[in-house]
């Protein structure tokens, strides 16, 4: 389930405690009670949804054109070793 400060709400922490979930979003700043959350964590999750998003880019992966398992993967690899090639050309 993504989520982001639009998500915070107390029934969805509710329910995210519920299932022994431990939600890693701050709270909104309007919030009366500020809600701690780990920032580093926060961080990495974020890095890994922007990641999912550049990979989505791609036709093929995004609506799983290739039904086979390992067909599937080597367009994933291949699209993010592209990716991966951009940040090591402009470095």
């Amino acid at each position: 389930m993504p989520a982001d400060e639009g998500y915070d709400a107390d029934a969805i922490r509710a329910y995210l405690a519920k299932r022994n979930i431990n939600p890693v979003i701050p709270g909104r700043s309007n919030r009366w009670v500020k809600i701690e959350h780990n920032r580093t964590l926060y961080k990495q999750r974020n890095r890994v949804e922007r990641m999912f998003g550049h990979l989505k880019i791609n036709r093929a992966i995004a609506t799983r054109y290739h039904q086979i398992a390992s067909s599937f993967f080597g367009k994933v690899h291949l699209a993010t070793a592209r990716y991966w090639l951009k940040f090591v050309y402009a470095a």
